[in-house]
């Protein structure tokens, strides 16, 4: 297609009930990066597809398997991580975009390591040496807090003694 055509197609008014048009603006969304269903909905409506027609769409492309909303969570989750983002702040992003919960939780704990990413987050911004003194630990706790990751991790990260300091 030219960019003329394109460019005139672009330009076309929309039909809100053209489904064809709705899959091709769906593939084209999906095209860019992998989307959970829920967001796709949410954007294909936002262009001013019926609602009706787009769930339809979204269904026939969960069928054809180029929708599937536990691989992007599974995909999510590892991009997340390997960002420094912990289970917390994974969690909340997941369900911000609409995710169903189950789904959620389900690839959160079936992440296999969330301790690598956070020491790796931790090295990064403060360096190799655990903190030695309580403002320099309190300040990479508020760090690794705001990341996302448990308490309990970062307990773990920094050192502290489980025994008498972890909660369950």
């Amino acid at each position: 297609m030219t960019s003329r055509r394109h460019d005139a197609l672009a330009r076309a008014p929309l039909d809100p009930l053209d489904a064809r048009a709705a899959r091709v603006a769906a593939l084209d969304t999906l095209a860019r990066r992998d989307h959970a269903s829920t967001e796709l909905t949410r954007k294909l409506v936002e262009k001013g597809y019926d609602p009706d027609v787009v769930a339809g769409v979204i269904d026939r492309l969960q069928v054809d398997r180029l929708v599937n909303d536990r691989r992007y969570v599974e995909s999510f989750v590892a991009l997340h991580a390997a960002r420094g983002q912990g289970p917390v702040r994974v969690r909340a992003d997941l369900r911000n975009l609409g995710v169903p919960r189950e789904l959620v939780d389900e690839g959160v704990e079936a992440y296999a390591d969330w301790l690598t990413p956070l020491r790796q987050a931790r090295q990064k911004k403060f360096g190799v040496e655990l903190p030695s003194d309580y403002a320099a630990r309190q300040r990479q706790v508020r760090f690794l807090t705001y990341r996302g990751y448990t308490g309990t991790q970062i307990r773990l990260a920094l050192g502290f003694d489980m025994d008498l300091d972890g909660d369950s």
